[in-house]
């Protein structure tokens, strides 16, 4: 599945005239970000983007002090403290078990990507894209094993999958999730899968941002390619290329802390691919939690829904301009309107975090489960307001 990066494109509004209305009910909006592919081996699709880690198997470390030579002269300075290396040839060890390459063929041809075991009933976590149109899936263990598995439930709008397996082993290893609220920028993060069909290959690097808005477009036909996937995703520099889709992005500890799903890429001219350049992208623990529970139980997924049509835009607060999420519409009965949003209202954070634009606040939105309750902020005739709205289910197909 190939695409070829298009403009950036993110929800969440700001108050910037005259503003573009959102196409669309609930939690969708328009924005722009940065170009990105889907990092499916074989399977492409544009994309636009946005664990805490213990070191020496999860034991305290002593901190070494750097400090400015002396050379004489009296240096002032603050101390740097660096801590011991992490283990990363133990924390391959441990997860590879858990991470499995996934081979598909349908009317498209054959493609590779890969997937976490889940749980010891044979469930397996991978992306949507990888498994649309599939006709069949064979899912391969870490030690070469193969299994036939069936579709036990697919979310094309978080770009999620469940696979289960025709007939688990005793002996499937589970990943072991971690809380990615947890995360930090600049932790340490070890990216596992099958990149290029080269599988049980990792990477290392770290977590580059937090909470970045990314959308994502499958190419092709097909229910992926008809919907629009916008994630709260986190950044990463551990190395993704085609076929780390639905792998695992894991901290220090060995914790699964997202999914992967996409890559930035800048295709070279006559190409309709390229790996990457450093910059990834994955699923939060959570959302993962959040969806694969409900895959699981009936093969489908609800998802918030605050009932706006958002575009991008600013306001003026006291003596500052502040960029959000701007509000064109409120839809009558919706989450919004009980809460008491009006349009033109910018929204400019949600629990605390900042939401830049329309697309931030979709994949905030997105984050969030049917029923939670958040605390929006917002500016409305240059006053800073606060409000709190719990979150209703989506109605069908609507964002």
């Amino acid at each position: 599945m190939t695409t070829t990066p298009t403009e950036q494109q993110q929800p969440r509004p700001e108050s910037r005239p005259p503003s573009r209305p959102g196409s669309r009910w609930a939690d969708i909006g328009i924005a722009s970000l940065l170009s990105a592919i889907l990092a499916t081996g074989g399977t492409w699709a544009v994309v636009t983007g946005t664990g805490a880690g213990t070191t020496d198997e999860g034991q305290p470390s002593t901190p070494v002090s750097a400090s400015p030579a002396d050379d004489g002269d009296t240096a002032t300075g603050t101390p740097v403290s660096f801590e011991p290396a992490e283990d990363w040839a133990g924390v391959a060890q441990a997860v590879s078990p858990s991470v499995v390459s996934i081979e598909v063929a349908g009317q498209a041809g054959q493609g590779a990507g890969s997937g976490v075991v889940w749980d010891d009933q044979g469930h397996v976590i991978t992306n949507a894209h990888v498994v649309e149109g599939a006709q069949a899936v064979q899912v391969v263990l870490a030690d070469g094993r193969r299994y036939d598995a069936t579709l036990a439930g697919s979310d094309p709008s978080s770009d999620l999958a469940v696979l289960s397996l025709a007939s688990p082993p005793a002996d499937l290893a589970p990943v072991a999730v971690g809380d990615d609220t947890q995360l930090t920028v600049g932790d340490p993060v070890m990216a596992v899968g099958n990149p290029l069909g080269l599988s049980g290959t990792v990477t290392t690097g770290i977590v580059s941002a937090l909470d970045r808005p990314v959308t994502t477009r499958a190419a092709g036909g097909g229910t992926a390619a008809a919907q629009r996937v916008v994630t709260n995703a986190i950044q990463t520099s551990a190395a993704i290329n085609p076929g780390n889709s639905g792998g695992a992005l894991v901290n220090a500890a060995g914790e699964l802390v997202g999914i992967n799903s996409s890559i930035a890429s800048i295709p070279a001219p006559g190409q309709s691919q390229a790996g990457s350049i450093g910059i990834g992208f994955a699923i939060p623990a959570g959302k993962v939690r959040l969806i694969a529970d409900q895959l699981i139980e009936d093969g489908t997924a609800e998802h918030a829904f605050l009932g706006v049509g958002l575009g991008d835009g600013t306001a003026q607060s006291e003596d500052a301009l502040r960029t959000g999420a701007l509000v064109a519409q409120v839809e009558p009965g919706s989450p919004a309107a009980e809460a008491g949003l009006q349009d033109g209202d910018v929204i400019v954070s949600i629990d605390g975090e900042q939401v830049p634009s329309s697309l931030a606040l979709v994949g905030q939105v997105r984050e969030r489960g049917t029923g939670d309750e958040a605390e929006l902020e917002f500016v409305r005739d240059g006053q800073l307001q606060r409000v709190s709205v719990t979150l209703a289910t989506r109605p069908d197909e609507q964002p």
